[in-house]
């Protein structure tokens, strides 16, 4: 049975009869089709090509923030560290009701005010309230309220009396020390790091000053009787002979181990500052009154720098030790080197 021939789109019928036929159709060049992975790829139905739709972003585009915006976040900002600061003590704002006297540089009436009503050592033996106060600029000095304890305090006492000389002086020219009348106390050096609790003394003071223990020296240990006495003087040495080991002094912190009840102030005869204006003005040693003076109360340590903050020493760190009058004091002395002081 045979099959019909089935006409051909492209010309010549196709023959099932014959495989030979196959090579004699002829196609038009525009018949060819070609494979995706040779050319082009094929038209869609109809022969047009579809335009792809632009793709909207998935997240929207911001606007930069306004110049008023900037400037109301700026002024937030500032205001809750203003809070902040405030918060933590580190400054106050004045009050408008006082005279302009009190505003003048150096002036201590509304710094040492507060003195009257802060509370001393506490009970058994522990420290009582500690806090810092500025009272000069010049030279830098500072007072740590209750920065030792009683016990600390009639430690280092006993620890000393056994070991107590006439105290000395160093020489400006040789670099020896020597006995003079400017300095009439009794006196003795505690090892740096000797025990425990001078350790953890020494630590409070790097602490305080933020200069490294390796930089002082050990603790002078002094006792001042009734008409004993300081004539003032300069801590920074002035030989080449004691700047050798550790180099200048640059600080000095004075802890007073007793109260004194009359007489015995540190006193800066050429501090800078309105200082009759202090409470207990009245209650100082005519000695007391030729300058800044700081009154000897059990546990409070005075911390002053004998070189600015540019290198240079300071004059005005000048510094004595009034008579004392009535009663007894003991202090004791850690001077800091500029470099690391061996021992």
């Amino acid at each position: 049975m045979g099959y019909a021939a089935t006409p051909s789109p492209y010309g010549a019928p196709l023959s099932s009869s014959s495989p030979s036929s196959l090579s004699s159709i002829s196609l038009p060049p525009s018949a060819i089709l070609r494979s995706p992975d040779r050319g082009a790829p094929l038209p869609p139905r109809g022969g047009r090509r579809r335009m792809a739709k632009p793709r909207q972003p998935r997240f929207p585009q911001r606007r930069p923030p306004s110049s008023r915006r900037l400037l109301l976040a700026a002024i937030l900002m500032f205001g809750l560290a203003v809070l902040i600061l405030l918060a933590l003590g580190v400054f106050s704002i004045p009050s408008g009701g006082g005279s302009s006297s009190s505003s003048e540089a150096n002036d201590l009436s509304s710094i040492l005010r507060r003195n009257v009503k802060r509370s001393g050592l506490g009970r058994d033996g522990e420290r009582g309230e500690q806090w810092v106060e500025l009272i000069s600029w010049e030279p830098r000095a500072f007072v740590y309220h209750n920065f030792l304890s009683e016990d600390e305090c009639k430690y280092l006492i006993e620890l000393a009396k056994p070991h107590m000389k006439k105290s000395t002086v160093v020489d400006r020219v040789t670099g020896e020390t020597k006995d003079s009348r400017v300095r009439t106390s009794l006196g003795t050096f505690l090892a740096r790091g000797r025990d425990k609790i001078i350790r953890d003394i020494e630590k409070r003071i790097a602490d305080f000053t933020f200069i490294p223990i390796e930089h002082g020296e050990g603790l002078q240990m002094l006792h001042y009787e009734v008409g004993q006495k300081y004539e003032p003087h300069y801590d920074y040495f002035q030989d080449e002979y004691n700047t050798k080991n550790g180099g200048q002094r640059m600080a000095t912190i004075l802890m007073y181990l007793s109260d004194v009840e009359e007489g015995g102030e540190t006193v800066f005869p050429t501090a800078k500052g309105n200082f009759s204006a202090v409470p207990w003005w009245n209650e100082l040693s005519d000695c007391g009154k030729e300058g800044l003076s700081v009154k000897p109360k059990m546990g409070d340590a005075l911390l002053f720098w004998s070189m600015k903050p540019d290198g240079s020493l300071d004059k005005s760190s000048l510094h004595g030790g009034c008579p004392v009058i009535k009663g007894n004091k003991w202090s004791s002395t850690k001077w800091l080197r500029v470099h690391e002081y061996k021992v």
